[in-house]
């Protein structure tokens, strides 16, 4: 297999390869993804002091999504707060995810990617130099450059959790 990361055919060249990281990203987390039961979805490793797959995925799609409306320069949107929301709990935790089927989480990254591919088209590589602050607890500022890239950067953090949640899964389940 041949593997390149090319840009997008309608975006600035480096615009386009941020991008590209981030939907090469996404298409890795189908394939790790692809077949899980709904229980496996669930699943919080053993003794269940883990974050399930469901909440790993719903958490890369709201930091997604809050980047998206960053590089727009736009507030995110009460409804989609609360339709992808909220960032952490009460407990400082990633919120519970129970019983949201795996086609349902990706099918809602899906919309989330969408929305960032139309705000990439829009970008030049100048705006990529463009400040904005982020973070739910310190504010902290980076570049749009460096948001696209912690983008892809991130998912493949929480893959290698994903990962690890399917073989405690897999060694649970044959020790059953």
């Amino acid at each position: 297999m041949f593997y390149d990361l090319q840009g997008e055919a309608n975006m600035p060249p480096i615009t386009g390869i941020l991008y590209s990281a981030v939907k090469e990203n996404s298409q890795r987390l189908q394939v790790i993804t692809d077949g899980m039961p709904q229980e496996e979805v669930d699943y919080k490793g053993p003794n269940n002091k883990h974050n399930s797959t469901a909440q790993l995925i719903k958490h890369i799609m709201y930091v997604d999504l809050n980047w998206v409306y960053r590089m727009k320069g736009q507030p995110l949107p009460h409804s989609l707060k609360e339709q992808y929301g909220p960032m952490i709990d009460a407990n400082n935790r990633l919120p519970m995810v129970e019983g949201m089927s795996l086609n349902t989480l990706m099918s809602n990254y899906e919309g989330v990617l969408i929305m960032l591919k139309d705000t990439c088209t829009q970008l030049t590589d100048a705006d990529l130099d463009k400040v904005v602050t982020f973070g739910h607890e310190n504010e902290k500022q980076a570049t749009i450059r460096w948001g696209l890239w912690h983008m892809a950067d991130h998912s493949r953090y929480h893959q290698a959790h994903i990962n690890l949640l399917r073989k405690w899964y897999n060694e649970q389940s044959l020790s059953n």
